[in-house]
């Protein structure tokens, strides 16, 4: 009778919140203990699969320790901390409330950290690299701050591949983060300030993100992405580039031969013209007041070094609401850290932003920081011929490498080589944000198994709105400021890299590591297809709704687009908690 009555999908989760709820009053109801308590299996009996990690809600207390040890499905291969462990074996039952809020807090903190290392580490080591290579705004905006716009969401989608249990997390944040993307953060640009889309650059870009979506889809449908699927991503991606190549050039062509194409109330012209200023407007941050120091007059040597690492302008501080203030404090550890082991050349200062103390420092520091995050200090440890380890051969080198940039150099003159620090600074800040984003993938999977919430929910809601939320915030401010056809571009431009090299470099990495033909995509049943329908659907309505429109945003278009996305949650949840199933025939 109970079968009746009682959904079969929400059964699991109601026994798991029943227990934790049991635990954490300390009231316990014998009758519910003798029907949900589930034993771990003898040898040889398979009572429960062990390959289901979240089993574990269902076992007496005594035993879910030993079951989150044992059961390799609930290892983590990367990552610094085992959240697991830590809530089931660590943590007292009448305490697992508090440890969730823990979690959560952490999880946080870590988009906090993948924030701040992007922003101001990561996007201008990316734009001096691009300045030294002498790239133009357009190539450098589809490639190099494409990579440091979307860098949690590709970090985050390759360290989610890298283990099939965690797959659904990289298709449900990148899915999800479309969908909110094209949705929330477009229509609230056109509530913000409605305008008159830039016709060209719109149509191209919904058609090879449509174009991404429906490989993914069939990637999906097939279950598995295949060396060749895997390249044809990363191919449809430097086609695109190829294609915004090509586009400018002609722009640039029809804008020399004729001057009545670039006036002002030309949408066409201004499209591409706008695209330039995208790639360089989005990410101007004034990244020099950072450096720039209170007092002017010679410095000594170690006056330089404790104005590099102070992470709090106090004219600014003066200025800013208590919300900031608080905001401030709780990232001035990340940035006292990042500012110590991160180098940052800033083109755009005189100096090149050269600290000589500081960045012969980081000479020592950064590749330290490189050999201890590498497969999460891995190949730091490891010993050399048995004597000294890695971690101490990098340590050395880097040592005598220092002293000789700093008796080479001088603190007013930055030396001719400056620029290979932008590399280093590079690769140490894409390694922050991979340890950052292992751990976010790690302790998301955690909450799912503690909550017996599927990888792909997690993925589209709590990841996708952490490496969002920036981007989201940024368009809102260049839409106040009256640029909303560049934020709306900058909506559907950066998705597509996040999307095709997100799952093409995820995927081919997987490919090379494991020495598979392919990758296996196991969907969490039809939640991945409502996922991918509804971005679908949103992408199909704005490229029919818009040009209808004449490319006249107005607030109705933007309300109609929030509609959507709440609609699009209600679904979710009613298919994740099992309201809305496909009847087995």
């Amino acid at each position: 009778m109970a079968g009746r009555w009682l959904d079969p999908h929400w059964a699991p989760r109601l026994l798991c919140a029943s227990l934790m709820l049991e635990t954490a009053s300390g009231v316990r109801n014998p009758s519910t203990r003798a029907h949900v308590s589930i034993q771990l299996p003898a040898p040889g009996v398979n009572q429960i699969p062990m390959a289901d990690c979240r089993a574990v809600c269902g076992l007496n207390i005594s035993d879910r320790c030993d079951f989150i040890r044992m059961n390799p499905d609930c290892r983590s291969d990367g990552g610094y901390l085992d959240y697991l462990e830590g809530i089931f074996c660590h943590f007292p039952p009448n305490l697992l409330p508090l440890a969730i809020t823990l979690y959560v807090f952490w999880l946080l903190y870590l988009f906090l950290i993948l924030g701040v290392t992007a922003a101001k580490f990561f996007c201008p080591n990316l734009s001096a690299i691009s300045t030294s290579l002498k790239l133009s705004h357009n190539v450098a905006g589809v490639t190099f701050l494409a990579f440091g716009n979307g860098a949690p969401d590709i970090f985050s989608a390759l360290v989610a591949f890298s283990d099939p249990r965690t797959a659904g997390l990289a298709i449900g944040a990148l899915f999800g983060a479309g969908v909110l993307v094209t949705t929330v953060v477009a229509g609230g640009i056109t509530i913000l300030r409605p305008f008159v889309a830039a016709s060209r650059p719109f149509l191209r870009d919904i058609t090879f993100y449509m174009v991404a979506v429906f490989l993914t889809f069939t990637a999906l449908y097939l279950g598995r992405v295949t060396l060749a699927w895997a390249l044809g991503y990363l191919g449809l991606y430097v086609f695109y580039v190829a294609t915004v190549i090509l586009c400018t050039w002609i722009y640039q062509w029809q804008r020399n031969r004729s001057r009545v194409y670039s006036m002002p109330g030309t949408p066409e012209m201004l499209s591409d013209s706008e695209e330039d200023q995208v790639s360089s407007n989005t990410n101007s941050y004034d990244y020099g007041d950072e450096y720039r120091p209170l007092f002017s007059g010679q410095e000594t040597t170690a006056q330089i070094l404790v104005r590099a690492l102070n992470p709090l302008d106090y004219r600014k501080w003066r200025t800013q609401p208590v919300s900031l203030r608080l905001l401030k404090v709780a990232k001035l550890p990340v940035e006292f850290l990042l500012l110590l082991t991160v180098p940052v050349v800033d083109p755009d200062q005189e100096d090149g932003n050269w600290k000589r103390p500081l960045n012969c420092l980081q000479l020592v520091i950064s590749p330290l920081v490189l050999v201890l995050t590498l497969q999460s200090g891995t190949y730091g440890v490891y010993e050399i011929g048995g004597l000294l380890p890695v971690w101490a051969v990098v340590v050395i080198v880097g040592t005598a490498l220092a002293s000789v940039t700093f008796f080479a150099t001088s603190n007013r003159q930055p030396p001719r080589l400056h620029w290979i620090f932008a590399f280093l600074g590079f690769l140490t800040s894409a390694l922050w944000i991979n340890a950052a984003a292992t751990e976010v993938v790690n302790i998301l999977r955690s909450l799912g198994v503690i909550f017996r919430l599927s990888n792909t929910v997690l993925g589209l809601t709590l990841l996708a709105w952490g490496n969002s939320i920036g981007d989201a915030f940024s368009d809102f401010t260049m839409a106040r400021q009256g640029y909303p056809r560049m934020a709306f571009s900058a909506c559907f431009g950066g998705i597509i890299f996040n999307v095709l090299v997100g799952i093409g470099l995820g995927c081919l990495l997987q490919i090379v590591r494991s020495q598979e033909a392919e990758v296996k995509l196991e969907p969490d049943g039809l939640l991945v297809w409502v996922l991918a329908g509804a971005l679908g659907l949103s992408l199909i309505i704005s490229l029919v709704s818009v040009p209808l429109q004449c490319f006249q945003l107005s607030k109705t278009y933007g309300f109609c687009l929030l509609v959507f996305y709440l609609s699009f949650l209600l679904v979710v949840l009613l298919t994740e908690f099992g309201v809305i199933h496909l009847k087995s025939v």
